[in-house]
């Protein structure tokens, strides 16, 4: 395979802030994103969502922009943009027209130094979330049972809660806990600024330093987040809720994106869940055994910073016992531990990681996307460039590995979905 190099070049502001450029003259466009190195990772209870719900902050106006008006200038330019909020990190993103780079970051440098943050921004995007909250979790077939899944897993860690939150701390939260959010995560020396695409790397280092080099940094050192214990025993649990359908979610702790069972483990989830041709799909969906069974785990650069979950869930046909489903999906996972399965699968498996990750390698957005969240997560931009030579180099036997180390019982969370009725539903407290 022909190496795909990302030549990332890596500055520093004096006051902290990091640059990292990419001269692409391919197409006549430029991404310029903003990664912070904060997420709910970053919080406590009291204000869990306070990530998230800054992120919609961000777009409320400034000193020099009004509610919108980013977004409303940033697509007058032939421009899009967008945000997002992870358990890691929360990031800005403007692709648009070369010429219209100085734009962009002259709108992101006024939003991080001139926030409006009042009362009023504050009370209308915590409804704005919480009715996020109700569409996507309280009301969706399964995103409770997902919460409780993760709330259980972890004792110590902060994924064990939401990114969007618990809704009692979104209903508590305060002007000054925005306040300060915003005076601790908001900080030049806690962002990654990225600019890949056709542009010359001298200029753009001149315009970074006259819109942020003036900015001061925060001198505040968040404290690492409790580290995990490791589990010794499998944790099990119900959620009883209306529904048709019986289901179980279950997470295995498993390392962190710098760790090299990364790969392995991306294999194994390809082998067991990917597509049509996969074995959970054939021996559980074409059978008619479950409506839906999979593996889940994030690619890098997505992969979570410190050890997180893996994943399995299955979802029962209409008729088929779902404590019968449970035992069956263990025992392809078993297959899997005893090395039955052959080069074929794996090959297959090997191309499929490729394949996405060099069609994502397309685009100037995702080169500046995993070059920004390897280095949020991992302090290493550079480790975008291991990605393809660590997806070839997955053998059997790394597969077989770890499956036998993270997929076993005692390594195990299950929450099992418990349907009852309206009536029952009635009897219980309200969920939000």
């Amino acid at each position: 395979m022909q190496k795909i190099i990302l030549d990332f070049q890596r500055d520093t502001l004096s006051n902290g802030l990091k640059i990292l450029t990419l001269e692409d003259p391919s197409h006549p466009i430029v991404t310029y994103q903003v990664h912070f190195a904060t997420g709910s990772r970053n919080e406590r209870p009291g204000i869990t969502g306070i990530s998230h719900l800054f992120e919609h902050m961000m777009f409320r106006g400034s000193k020099k922009l009004g509610p919108e008006e980013f977004a409303r200038i940033i697509q007058a330019n032939g421009g899009t943009l967008n945000a997002f909020t992870t358990i890691d990190n929360t990031s800005y993103f403007e692709n648009l027209p070369t010429d219209k780079l100085e734009l962009a970051m002259r709108l992101e440098a006024e939003r991080l130094e001139n926030l409006r943050l009042n009362q009023e921004s504050l009370d209308t995007e915590r409804e704005v979330v919480r009715s996020e909250r109700k569409l996507r979790t309280v009301n969706s077939p399964f995103g409770l049972l997902i919460e409780q899944l993760f709330a259980i897993a972890f004792d110590q860690h902060p994924y064990q809660w939401p990114v969007i939150g618990w809704d009692h701390d979104l209903r508590k939260l305060t002007l000054e806990n925005c306040l300060d959010y915003y005076r601790r995560g908001y900080a030049p020396n806690n962002a990654v600024v990225v600019i890949v695409g056709d542009f010359k790397r001298e200029k753009a280092l001149t315009l970074v330093e006259q819109y942020y080099g003036h900015l001061k940094p925060q001198n505040h050192v968040e404290a690492p987040p409790a580290q995990e214990r490791p589990q010794r025993g499998e944790k099990r649990s119900f959620y009883k809720k209306v529904s048709q359908l019986e289901a179980f979610f279950a997470g295995f702790h498993c390392p962190g994106i710098r760790d090299p069972d990364v790969f392995p483990l991306l294999a194994l989830n390809h082998i067991l869940s990917h597509g049509k041709s996969s074995r959970f799909y054939l021996r559980f969906v074409k059978t008619g055994r479950a409506v839906e069974a999979q593996v889940e785990v994030d690619p890098p650069p997505f992969w979570s910073m410190d050890p997180g979950l893996l994943q399995v869930y299955a979802i029962a046909a209409p008729g088929v016992p779902i404590g019968d489903l449970e035992k069956e999906v263990w025992e392809a996972i078993e297959e899997i531990k005893d090395g039955r399965f052959d080069e074929g699968e794996l090959a297959k498996a090997k191309r499929g990681l490729t394949a996405s990750f060099i069609m994502g390698l397309q685009s100037v957005f995702f080169k500046g996307l995993a070059g920004g969240l390897y280095e949020i997560k991992a302090g290493d931009c550079g480790m975008v460039n291991t990605v393809l030579d660590r997806c070839e180099g997955i053998t059997t036997e790394d597969v077989k590995r770890v499956a036998q180390r993270y997929l076993v019982a005692d390594n195990r969370t299950v929450v099992t979905l418990q349907p009852i009725t309206p009536e029952e539903n009635e009897r219980l407290d309200p969920v939000e």
